[in-house]
Parts: C-alpha cells; structure tokens; sequence
C-alpha cells in the first residue's frame, strides 16, 4: 500500500492550519486536533487501500509467440475492470536486454468494461530470455491509496531473426508474382515459357506466337503473344560469416544479425522464385550445413537451424568455405558469401576464395559497411580531431572500394551496402539477375 499525493496534501494541510487553530485555542488543543485530523486521514488511507483489495483488476498478457530482433514487438495487455472504475499503474517486468517504448502504462477503466493496452518492445540479441510478472498498481475509491501487487505471469519469450521483415517480403513477393503486376510485365524477361496472352500495344513483335493464333477459331482477335520468366530449380547458396569481423555492433545489432537477416531474406526469394537454395555458416569451419532444397517449408528449417547461431571472435577461413562448397555443389550455382572486409591486405585470402569459385560458379560478394563510417567520411568538420576521423573513414573506404575492383576484375559480383539496408538491396539485387538470366 502507497499513499497518494492527496494523502500528502492533506497530511500538509493538517499541519498548516495548526498555527491558525493557536490563535482561537490553545496550543495543546490545536496540536490535538491536528493530530487527530492526520490519524483519520491515515485510517481512511488505510481503508480506502484496503477496499481495492475486492476490487481489483483483471490483467492478461498476449505476446507474439516469435518476437523479431531489431523490430518493435507489440505487446497486448487486456485489463478487466470489476463493478468500479480503476485507475491502475502498470509496470510489465519485460526482459532487461529489451529496449521498450513505455516502461509503465497509467490508464483509467470503466466499471465493467475490458480494455486494451498495448506497448512495443525492442530486442537486441536473439535467444530465450525470461519474461516476469506484472506489477499493478490500482488507486482506492477514495483516491488516498494505492494498492500494490504482482500477476504471476512468468514465462520464457524466444527471440527470432526479423520475422515481420520476412512476411513483409513474402507480401510483396506475391504481388509481383500475381495480379496487374503480373499482367504488365516486359516480355522477353527469361527463359522458360510462363503463359500465351492477347496482344497488347507496345509488345515485341518477335514474341507472337503464329501459330497459336492461326489455331484459333474465332476471327477478329488478336494475336497470341508468349510470356517467359525466369528460369527455376536453379540453385541458391548463401555462405554467412560468423567470424571476428561480423561481431562489431552496427545500429543496435551485431553485424551478423544483419547478416542473417539478410540471408533468410534472400532465401525466402529464392525459395519463393523455385529455386533450391542452401545455406552454410562458417568460420574456421564450416559450423553449420543445410543442402539445398526447393518448397516454401524449407524457410522453416533454415529458421530453426539458424537462430541459435551466434558470431564468434575467430577468423574465419573463406578458402575452406568455399572448397566445401566446392565438394558439396558440382553444379552450377550462384554463390552468395556475406560478410564484410577492410582492405585488400587484410582480405587477400577471400579474394582468392571467390576467385577460385569463377567461371564455374557465379560468386556474389556481400558485405555490410558501417553507417558510422559513411557519416565520419561525409561530414565536414574544421576540429583537428574530427578531422582526422573523417580522413580515416575516408581512407578506409577508398580501401575498400580497391578491393571491390579487383573482385569485379575477377568475375565476381559485388554489393557494398550499410548493414541496415542490406537486405532490401540484396534482394533486388538478386530478383535482377534472375531476370536477366545471368545465372
């Protein structure tokens, strides 16, 4: 139990009009009364506390049965008021690795009416975190006292990889896939045959299907023009770092939580494309393998096998990754490395791995840049100190871009984006090639 402000307002007032009390009575008689005025204030306090006791409030927590790292979470909290109205203070004891947007929630609910109040929470690290009870505090009738007590609602919340990114991938995804979008794509963009359509203005004429037409038996229509897509039942392999240089922290998360995200993202595409697409994580060694498969339930799997994955302050080996897929992977396939480098003498050894993989495979490099390094580099400053900052982020990136050059001058493709914004780009990235059949 916890005394309202208005308990100390009128405990104060109490005290005040003593010395008013002295100037008609007595001064032992005043201090009597006032006395006796602060007890009656501290029973009806006690009693207004007390009363909530058969009046309190009903509480239950919805969570999301995955929460996704990096992404605000909402959290539903469902109040139920008894035959009074509440006025209650609610403090959910989250995880402390969670960033949260309101630590405490203050509402008033209507007598007998259900209500819901929903906060967001933020996770930084992905893994199982336990979850505490929750903390109500709900104001007497009187409004002199709050009463105080705990909802057992323990339970332990697992932290995923960026599911909500996921779904809103997969959304967009199928709109391009169906719908007008589908009806107002270029002809000529793939390989295998799609569909037979109408003639529309503006289509190459080099895709007419003549004899299709002539087959029709109606007159007056117009000609039959083939669609092709892109080729399926290629196949995807995503190789992610999980070595020293994917555990800096970037915007909040380590550089391999961008880096997973981005590799699940990417194999939802390819997967949702008909692709087989496979996944290693590697870092003096191949720690993790799954072969690749085709079908929208191989999303699933790789989810499972990769959340518990956590970086390492190891270096990692590019040549053995690369050889293994190799020995695993004869045929022709596009092999996507994500991970990050520093400068040509640092990263010699990946260079030479993604070397070895061209002409036979088509190698993709990815690496997830530090946005910092872009602001120091592209932010004008005359203090000395920050401009050595800059000269240095400047210096770093023009290393890397020496880098970048000598990669392209060896057949392999390149993708240099900050970490935050790797995955819409390695996507599109990826959707292009297809679409141009560079596979």
């Amino acid at each position: 139990m916890v005394a309202s402000q208005r308990v100390y307002f009128l405990l104060g007032l109490g005290i005040a009009i003593a010395p008013i009390l002295s100037l008609f009575l007595t001064i032992p008689v005043s201090i009597a009364i006032t006395l006796l005025f602060d007890a009656i204030i501290l029973i009806l306090m006690m009693v207004d506390g007390l009363r909530v006791r058969s009046l309190r409030v009903q509480i239950k927590r919805d969570l999301p049965q995955r929460l996704s790292i990096g992404r605000d979470n909402p959290v539903m909290l469902t109040v139920t008021a008894a035959n009074t109205d509440a006025i209650i203070q609610i403090r959910d004891y989250y995880p402390p690795e969670f960033g949260v947007s309101t630590p405490t929630l203050t509402a008033t609910i209507p007598a007998n009416t259900t209500q819901e109040l929903t906060y967001t929470v933020h996770p930084r690290q992905r893994g199982e975190f336990p979850w505490g009870n929750i903390q109500v505090r709900q104001l007497g009738t009187w409004g002199l006292a709050w009463h105080n007590w705990q909802i057992p609602q323990n339970v332990a919340v697992k932290v995923y990889p960026d599911l909500i990114g996921l779904r809103s991938l997969s959304i967009r995804l199928t709109l391009q896939s169906s719908g007008s979008i589908r009806q107002s794509r270029r002809m000529g963009i793939g390989t295998e045959f799609a569909e037979l359509r109408n003639y529309h203005t503006g289509d190459d004429l080099r895709f007419i299907d003549w004899k299709a037409t002539a087959r029709r038996t109606t007159g007056n229509t117009p000609p039959l023009v083939r669609v092709l897509e892109p080729e399926q039942e290629q196949t995807l392999i995503i190789l992610l770092d999980r070595g020293r240089l994917m555990t800096a922290q970037v915007k909040g998360l380590q550089r391999f939580d961008w880096g997973l995200n981005a590799t699940l993202s990417l194999a939802l595409a390819g997967l949702h494309r008909g692709d087989r697409v496979g996944v290693g994580v590697f870092d003096r060694q191949m720690h993790t393998w799954v072969s690749p498969e085709r079908g929208q339930s191989h999303l699933g799997k790789l989810i499972d096998y990769l959340t518990p994955i956590q970086p390492v302050l190891l270096e990692s080996d590019y040549l053995g990754a690369v050889t293994n897929v190799v020995q695993r992977q004869t045929r022709r396939a596009l092999v996507v490395v994500i991970t990050d480098l520093v400068d040509v003498t640092a990263s010699t050894e990946l260079l030479a791995a993604l070397s070895r993989l061209a002409p036979r495979y088509l190698p993709f490099c990815v690496t997830l840049r530090d946005p910092q390094v872009d602001h120091l580099a592209h932010t004008f400053t005359q203090e000395v100190t920050a401009a050595y900052s800059r000269a240095v982020a400047l210096d770093l990136l023009a290393q890397r871009q020496v880098a970048f050059a000598q990669l392209k001058q060896k057949g392999v493709l390149v993708l240099d984006a900050p970490a935050n914004q790797i995955t819409d780009q390695l996507v599109e990235r990826y959707l292009q090639l297809k679409a141009r059949n560079q596979l």
